[in-house]
């Protein structure tokens, strides 16, 4: 344990300055002014944003309110066309401050998407949800849990929007559920019921299923990417439908050693960054041809 301890911190300090030098030039980076510089370089691609400050869990929850408070003064003041992903935990469960992120989003026109967590938490996440009914708020529904067909009937009901990921934390009841099947099946439950759906993958062929499951079933929906991984070939995909796409983009002192953990477990990832940081590219933020976005949903 103390050698795997061991290799681990070395790996962060060998990796660390690689990741934060490859990714400099096209990651949001530490700071709201990062993400904001990012987010205006996307709108000007016709791409819309979702900002994300990512807490490192000590901080006190007031903390967090301040950092959401100022990414939707940014969205109110129009400087860019973006959500709020908000993570309940960093706020505590305080019902006050939940209240606050949620008035203050209603007022400036942005919503609010409540990111998954590990599943019991998503029991959390509904009942604040419950309270806010139709009010531009919402959930990220993981493919890779068993309940998420359950909780993705749960939205159905509240009437609220539904960002479908594969997700990061494993269901530890049922460890071996395909990431893919478990997307597409909560996408199929979603079709034709849900208020607004949020396609949120880099795997081109899965979205391409999955907006063909929700067009031919009439649910609005929209592409979602996780910045800095690759987007052109889904959003390829998103063309024939004209559908919207925007980036998720986050921020804050946890987001390095959270991107490097990713660039570790993933050799294709740490491949990419290689590439990038030999070959001095940058990375170029694809457009999205003006006649195929739709007008902005409206916040249900």
């Amino acid at each position: 344990m103390y050698l795997r301890g061991t290799m681990r911190e070395a790996l962060k300090s060998i990796l660390g300055p690689v990741l934060k030098r490859a990714t400099s030039k096209y990651v949001a980076g530490e700071t709201l002014e990062d993400a904001a510089e990012l987010a205006l370089r996307a709108g000007q691609q016709n791409l819309r944003c979702t900002l994300c400050y990512w807490n490192d869990g000590t901080e006190d929850p007031e903390i967090v309110v301040r950092e959401y408070s100022r990414i939707l003064s940014l969205v109110g003041e129009g400087r860019i066309n973006g959500a709020l992903a908000a993570k309940l935990p960093a706020l505590k469960e305080r019902e006050d401050l939940v209240e606050q992120v949620v008035a203050q989003a209603r007022e400036v026109g942005a919503p609010v998407i409540f990111d998954a967590h590990a599943p019991p938490q998503t029991d959390d996440t509904l009942k604040a949800l419950e309270r806010y009914p139709r009010e531009g708020v919402g959930l990220a529904i993981p493919g890779r849990w068993k309940r998420s067909l359950r909780d993705a009937d749960r939205a159905i009901e509240l009437g609220v929007r539904v960002r479908v990921v594969k997700g990061e934390w494993i269901d530890p009841d049922h460890p071996g559920i395909d990431l893919r099947e478990g997307y597409l099946g909560i996408i199929r439950r979603l079709a034709g019921k849900a208020a607004f759906v949020g396609v949120a993958t880099h795997d081109a062929p899965l979205a391409r299923e999955a907006m063909r499951i929700l067009a031919e079933a009439g649910t609005p929906f929209e592409q979602e990417f996780v910045y800095p991984l690759p987007i052109e070939a889904a959003l390829r995909e998103g063309a024939p439908y004209g559908a919207g796409a925007r980036l998720y983009i986050p921020y804050g002192e946890a987001w390095l050693p959270y991107s490097l953990k990713r660039a570790i477990k993933s050799p294709k990832t740490l491949y990419w960054l290689g590439r990038d940081l030999i070959g001095g590219r940058n990375f170029v933020l694809p457009s999205l041809d003006p006649a195929q976005m739709p007008a902005a949903p409206v916040a249900n």
